[in-house]
């Protein structure tokens, strides 16, 4: 980048030959609750012109900033009566150059759509890594990095086509919700394959795929009764974005002086948001550092960028039918203004769901995050974020099942320890519950590919109040150290490359291992589907007594008990302990096995096995 602050020389040559470069948002929709539209008007010395409406529309408000290349206009949707109108830049009274833009009909019942939630299971996915379904869209002359699947930080090839040809592979495991890492135009130089450094927002990565092709992932997911998240970042985008390499104003971004080029990196402190004894220059370290050298920190104190991503959220919402979003690095934003994009998302969307990214390790600073926080409230703040990802419970999940031998504060009772925080949260069924993603070392590598703890792990998550999440491969027993690094624990999936020897996702391509984990994983998450007593049901759980955790999920219908014995020893516990959650249960199923169990007096557990088990009178 040679100028990240760009002021073009007003000349009269410009003045009588100025185009339109871009106009963002493209198109928009009629019946919006807030009628309001800014348009973004980007070319050569735009704002040295008069901007005139066709069709006698009015124009609420043009702002204009630092670099003339920039309009912003404002209009009321409500006051345009037509499908079409002209937004003509005029000098001298000549039209020079115009752009005739679109509002479009809201789909039926649009702002009442259905958020995911607790009846749930996400699969999160690196589409680079994922499945390539058409290898000519690998390398793109519009975009800087080429394909290297040689290289682990490299672009391997996977596309929205590979994605969508392997549906029914995530149809058939169980997974009901679609998440995939950022897809919008990343055009870095190198590492581009994670998408979280965007060159622009409105745009499909063309090594992707195109917009439409990502409509029609949102189509075919529909139509397996599937939803589909989408992941935002608006705490920064990339160092090549185009509107970063021509800045509207300096603003735009936090530009440090006594940086290299405005560069400064984040301290990473997120708690500095609520610490009473916070200093101000760790609170302006957070929020204000970029997150890395080519992402750029973007100020989200400037109501101009608030407003640009709120209705980029908007506009992905409607054009690609989304079911939810996930933020990437919710805390590293400003308060206020990460707090008004997604209250006024919500407030288009009113049962929509969004996810933050709440990489903290304590239960009270996750709860501080989410909407109507009993934590927030101490200092008068709401996110109004209805979901937060629950990390103390990652944190701790893989060293706990590790920990076979009993010892008061280690094992499950780890587990036990993060659950009885659970009254800091406001809504507990909207906690995203994970064991991996792209970001932190493979569940399985933890374990050291044991499919038995893979197994205790994932009857826990799929058993425990909240949203589950899995990481691609995790089903199949797929490893990673994120001590290698990233690309290790993003590697490609076996079967998604047409060269590849084998084909995981098929059940003739899994080895016995795999086919093991995979058909553990299938009959737990076909079988949550239709369990509205693990969706919403309550929690009453027991303190664990060798390396034994027992909790139940109950409802005013039905209960289940989740025994798991994390013992290297097999167990058997006296039922009296838990006659008041077996009330008059008299015998029990358990979900995995098939097998019956009579629930009176005793009930024995072998080693390092869960069991999850349907009661009955």
């Amino acid at each position: 980048m040679k100028k990240i602050y760009t002021i073009f020389a007003l000349s009269a040559a410009a003045l009588a030959f100025a185009q339109i470069q871009k106009v963002e948002p493209a198109f928009w929709w009629k019946g919006m609750k807030n009628p309001e539209l800014q348009i973004l008007i980007y070319g050569k010395n735009i704002a040295n012109n008069e901007i005139e409406l066709s069709d006698g529309i009015k124009v609420k408000n043009i702002q204009k900033v630092e670099n003339p290349n920039y309009v912003f206009l404002t209009v009321n949707t409500n006051e345009i009566s037509v499908p079409k109108f002209k937004i003509n830049i005029k000098n001298k009274n000549k039209t020079i150059d115009s752009y005739s833009y679109e509002l479009k009909q809201r789909s039926a019942n649009s702002a009442n759509r259905k958020g995911f939630n607790s009846s749930d299971v996400i699969y999160l996915v690196v589409p680079d890594r994922f499945a390539n379904g058409n290898p000519k869209n690998d390398s793109q002359p519009d975009v800087f990095e080429k394909a290297n699947r040689n290289f682990d930080g490299g672009r391997h090839g996977g596309d929205l086509q590979g994605i969508i040809q392997n549906l029914d592979y995530l149809k058939e495991l169980g997974a009901t919700t679609f998440w995939s890492t950022p897809l919008t135009e990343d055009n870095e130089k190198t590492y581009s394959y994670h998408g979280y450094a965007s060159s622009d927002l409105y745009k499909i990565d063309s090594r992707f795929g195109t917009n439409e092709d990502f409509y029609r992932l949102s189509d075919e997911l529909h139509k397996r009764d599937m939803k589909l998240i989408m992941d935002f970042v608006p705490n920064h985008w990339g160092l090549h974005h185009w509107m970063i390499q021509d800045l509207p104003s300096k603003d735009w971004i936090h530009y440090w002086n006594d940086g290299e080029k405005g560069f400064k990196r984040s301290n990473y402190r997120q708690a500095a948001h609520f610490d009473t004894n916070a200093s101000e220059s760790d609170i302006e370290g957070c929020v204000n550092g970029w997150f890395d050298t080519t992402m750029p920190d973007m100020n989200d104190s400037n109501p101009l960028v608030v407003n640009y991503m709120v209705q980029n959220a908007i506009w992905w919402t409607e054009s690609a039918n989304l079911d939810g979003i996930r933020v990437d690095t919710y805390p590293y934003n400003n308060r206020k203004g990460v707090t008004e994009w997604t209250k006024r998302v919500m407030n288009e969307y009113p049962d929509f769901n969004i996810v933050g990214e709440t990489l903290m390790h304590s239960p009270a600073h996750i709860a501080y995050w989410q909407k109507d926080s009993k934590v927030g409230v101490i200092e008068g703040f709401n996110s109004y974020l209805p979901s937060v990802m629950d990390f103390p419970l990652h944190d701790i999940m893989a060293t706990a099942v590790n920990e076979s031998k009993e010892e008061w504060d280690k094992g499950v009772v780890r587990i036990y320890d993060v659950l009885t925080n659970d009254f800091l949260y406001p809504d507990i069924n909207n906690l995203l519950v994970l064991v991996g993603n792209h970001d932190v070392n493979r569940i399985n590598d933890d374990f050291k590919g044991d499919v038995g703890k893979y197994k205790l792990v994932l009857s826990m998550i799929m058993t425990m109040r909240g949203i589950p999440q899995i990481y691609y491969g995790d089903e199949i027993g797929m490893q990673g150290s994120k001590t290698v690094g990233d690309g290790d624990i993003r590697r490609d999936f076996p079967g998604g490359w047409k060269d590849d020897k084998q084909n995981a996702f098929t059940e003739n391509g899994r080895t016995a291992i795999q086919k093991d984990y995979f058909d553990f994983t299938k009959k737990l998450l076909n079988w949550r589907k239709n369990k509205t007593v693990i969706h919403t049901g309550k929690t009453k759980h027991y303190a664990p007594e060798n390396n034994v955790y027992v909790y139940f999920r109950y409802n005013e219908k039905e209960s289940v008990m989740v025994v798991v014995n994390n013992s290297d020893k097999e167990q058997t516990l006296s039922l009296k302990r838990f006659a008041e959650s077996l009330s008059d249960s008299t015998k029990g199923k358990d979900v995995i096995s098939g097998k019956e169990f009579s629930i009176q007096n005793s009930l024995t557990v072998p080693a390092k096995t869960s069991l999850i088990i349907e009661l009955q009178k």
